[in-house]
């Protein structure tokens, strides 16, 4: 049974138990998403720093950081929210200076507006809003693929409740529905696991899963060591700069993790002499 990273009362330590993983990622599939030394500056702040990643078709990739790190920041930066101050983001063989259609991005569910009267299949619908002349209602196959996609989340039975009642686990599922309907090329997703139940974490470690086969690439950001462990085929240690990237069984080291999250690792491995 697999043990998760645990937290002590000291929170200077971080015990991280490494278990047999069995992903294993197609790297030989072309990149869709490059950057090349790009760094983020907010003002005299310097948000990141000299940043160079590949995102590869059919990938599942976690980014990992402790909070501050750049962690959203470098999404936004793939999903054309926010310029780049030095370097480059491209999108295939072009750069990315703007939001893409092939790029769908899922926001944390803290971010939202939840108070907005709007039912649950309205809020998936105005997915479709961008792609919708403003003032044309939406029409019988639009709504059937809106339902669809909440089918998927298994949350159809919820569609004309309004999302405000919904609970923190229905919202992201909500969220993921909505990403769903665009998801083409790249599926990026800020702490999508983060406050949900374990039925939805495991639904969507599936869904992902699933978009992965069929070649979108997956970046989700996340501070779960264990839960990039399980479910990664690639991590990303950044704290503004890149620490390490690569399979978990060459990034998660003491002097990685130490470098990334600060403070005193203990590593119990349990790899030892398992098949990889």
């Amino acid at each position: 049974m697999d043990t998760p990273t645990a937290q002590l009362a000291d929170p200077s330590v971080t015990w991280l138990i490494l278990m047999p993983n069995d992903h294993h990622s197609a790297h030989a599939a072309p990149p869709v998403i490059t950057t090349e030394h790009l760094a983020v500056h907010y003002g005299h702040r310097s948000a990141l720093e000299d940043v160079t990643i590949e995102i590869r078709s059919g990938e599942v990739v976690g980014l990992l950081g402790p909070n501050g790190a750049g962690k959203s920041t470098l999404l936004k930066v793939m999903a054309g929210m926010v310029p780049v101050s030095h370097g480059i983001c491209r999108f295939r063989d072009r750069a990315i200076d703007g939001p893409e259609r092939c790029i769908s991005y899922v926001p944390q569910r803290s971010g939202a507006e939840w108070s907005f009267p709007i039912s649950v299949l309205d809020a998936v619908l105005l997915r479709l809003g961008r792609d919708t002349p403003r003032f044309r209602r939406f029409n019988a196959s639009e709504r059937e693929r809106a339902l669809a996609a909440l089918r998927s989340v298994q949350m159809d039975h919820l569609a004309h409740v309004q999302i405000g009642a919904l609970s923190g686990g229905q919202q992201q599922r909500v969220f993921l529905a909505r990403a769903l309907l665009a998801c083409g090329d790249v599926l990026l997703l800020d702490e999508p696991f983060t406050g949900v139940d374990i039925p939805t974490q495991e639904l969507f470690v599936s869904l992902l899963s699933d978009l992965a086969q069929r070649g979108t690439a997956i970046v989700y950001a996340t501070h779960d060591l264990d839960q990039a462990r399980r479910t990664a085929d690639h991590v990303i240690l950044v704290n503004r700069r890149v620490v390490a990237q690569g399979p978990t069984s060459q990034v998660f080291t003491q002097e990685h993790i130490r470098t990334t999250f600060g403070g005193q690792v203990v590593m119990l491995d349990t790899t030892a002499g398992a098949d990889r």
